[in-house]
């Protein structure tokens, strides 16, 4: 019923939505199970998320898997975690192909194993010329660490000539961000009830509608998601303006 009428709904569904995915670990603690088996139950949400997404007409869907500080966490848990990141590209890279996604993976790489991030470029490189929907995937991200990233990096080029200070401006910064050619989120949904952004895309959330949800990551669904559109439908954008 609600997909019905987000499609009589005169106000445009959001372009691209982020999603803070959280909840597992408390999913699982509420049945008594092991984190793992949460963080396995989150992925099915993955899925319906992007299938959802692709019903609705959405152009961009970007999701926090792991975060830089989720190295912090206990060692049997992140061999969880990358067991589940290798089983969820083989397992879902040729339906992926198949629906017309386009794969990317966003944030520092460079600590996972080789595997990994063979599979990670061999994803890229068999959904690259997909359009339907752009599944951008952030993995060893935060945002702090992109901006001084992206900050070092034009201190170089302008140490080294290739441009000026003043030559500086929004649109060259943004282009030195792990997201360059992804427009700004229009959306950004964080389920689990907690209220903040936990250091995912600050630069690029200025002035992104949030909804915070009490619901756990694994209990996200098509319906869950198609109720956010219609919130952010019912929302006025100003942008600093008078509406």
């Amino acid at each position: 019923m609600l997909s019905a009428s987000l499609k009589s709904h005169p106000a445009p569904v959001p372009t691209h939505i982020a999603i803070i995915m959280d909840g597992n670990g408390r999913w699982a603690k509420k049945r008594l199970l092991p984190r793992a088996a949460g963080h396995r139950k989150g992925a099915d949400a993955v899925r319906k998320a992007v299938k959802g997404c692709i019903e609705h007409g959405i152009s961009y869907l970007t999701l926090f898997a792991f975060s830089s500080e989720n190295w912090k966490r206990p060692a049997d848990e992140i061999d969880d975690l990358m067991g589940l990141l290798r089983l969820y590209i083989r397992q879902e890279l040729d339906q992926l192909r198949k629906n017309g996604v386009k794969v990317r993976f966003i944030g520092d790489l460079s600590p996972f194993s080789d595997d990994i991030r063979s599979l990670i470029s061999d994803a890229e490189a068999e959904t690259a010329a997909n359009n339907r929907l752009v599944l951008s995937i952030a993995l060893n991200y935060g945002s702090h660490a992109e901006i001084a990233r992206a900050a070092r990096s034009l201190a170089q080029d302008a140490a080294d000539g290739i441009l000026r200070p003043s030559d500086i401006t929004e649109e060259v910064f943004a282009a030195k961000l792990h997201t360059y050619g992804l427009p700004d989120p229009d959306l950004l949904i964080r389920t689990s009830g907690e209220k903040r952004l936990s250091n995912f895309l600050l630069w690029q959330s200025a002035y992104t509608e949030l909804l915070f949800l009490d619901t756990l990551w694994p209990d996200f669904n098509r319906k869950a998601l198609a109720s956010a559109i219609h919130e952010f439908q019912s929302r006025e954008r100003r942008f600093g303006a008078r509406s």
